[in-house]
């Protein structure tokens, strides 16, 4: 997948495609659909596939200092796009001259003209422009008078609910991962590189792998049944801490993980930490010791969550764009 960070460096060869337009954020069900509606276009077009999105997320720009919430990292949104069958990335950087844009010159500088769009598929909630001013029905006119083609997804249902980043966020908030990765359609993950923690794990037989969940929504604090991938190198079984250690009246929130019979050291690796069900909040102990044998549960329901069939890897596999046509 190519991926391009500004409007103005677009090679000729890669403009006319067919562009789903959208944040993206979690990449669920409904986020999959429309960009599967777009792929399906795009084959019969005989067209590439783009995803048009911008990097940060407005939120975050208009409100920096506001409490993380996003489910997935750029990084990690790109693999998804990537492993779903995405052939170009376009991410435009948020800032102030974008943040100002009006719809209209939204779409007629940088979707028609730098872009050159031969069609463009979003969900009918897509919002653009400046103050947030554009919608379906400033597409719908612009397609009729620039020619090129437009498809409106529909609200996708899960039940009576609406699949929709902000409701898997509440799930997430609860501890529910494995109700998060249903809908999903694929394993919520983190992913970073590992740092140096304190190292208390090693001195009660528990080495972790520790990364940063900055940038992240954080799930309900607590230990999670979990499997890791190691760039490069093979998927490992674990539990995973994600909170503050009271234990030891710690303030920051880390990720925690401690991969079953490894003993490798990963410092500065990239991982991917996937997570696969909850097993308990996270709660203060009275010493090393109670905190040991907490632990050692906490392995033995891990290992059994991990083996049952609904929580195998496979269970959920990674969405596909071939899955949907």
């Amino acid at each position: 997948m190519k991926i391009f960070r500004h409007y103005d460096d677009i090679p000729d060869i890669c403009k006319g495609s067919v562009i789903a337009l959208g944040n993206f954020d979690g990449f669920h069900r409904g986020h999959q659909i429309v960009i599967a509606e777009a792929g399906r276009i795009a084959r019969e077009m005989n067209a590439t596939l783009s995803v048009l999105t911008v990097e940060p997320h407005p939120r975050t720009f208009f409100n920096p200092g506001q409490e993380d919430f996003r489910l997935t990292s750029f990084r990690t949104k790109a693999h998804l796009l990537e492993a779903f069958g995405v052939d170009q990335l376009f991410t435009l950087p948020f800032d102030a001259e974008l943040s100002r844009m009006p719809a209209q010159d939204f779409v007629l500088d940088i979707i028609c003209d730098k872009i050159g769009a031969l069609h463009v598929v979003t969900g009918y909630d897509y919002r653009f422009g400046a103050g947030r001013g554009g919608g379906t029905d400033v597409l719908a006119w612009l397609s009729e008078m620039e020619q090129f083609g437009l498809t409106i997804v529909e609200k996708v249902m899960e039940g009576d609910h609406i699949y929709s980043s902000t409701n898997i966020r509440e799930s997430l908030r609860m501890g529910r991962v494995r109700e998060v990765a249903d809908r999903l359609g694929h394993w919520w993950c983190v992913e970073g590189h590992v740092i140096q923690g304190d190292q208390r794990g090693r001195t009660i037989g528990f080495p972790t792998a520790n990364i940063s969940m900055d940038g992240y929504l954080k799930p309900l604090a607590g230990v999670y049944a979990v499997r890791v991938l190691i760039e490069g190198g093979e998927v490992w079984q674990g539990v995973a801490n994600v909170g503050r250690r009271p234990t030891f009246d710690k303030k920051d929130v880390l990720l925690e993980v401690h991969l079953f019979d490894f003993d490798d050291h990963i410092y500065d690796h990239p991982v991917k930490v996937a997570f696969v069900d909850f097993i308990r909040e996270e709660k203060k102990f009275d010493g090393l010791e109670a905190l040991k044998a907490q632990i050692e549960l906490d392995c033995r329901t891990a290992r059994e969550l991990l083996e049952k069939p609904e929580n195998r890897q496979d269970y959920i596999p990674m969405p596909r764009l071939d899955d949907y046509l």
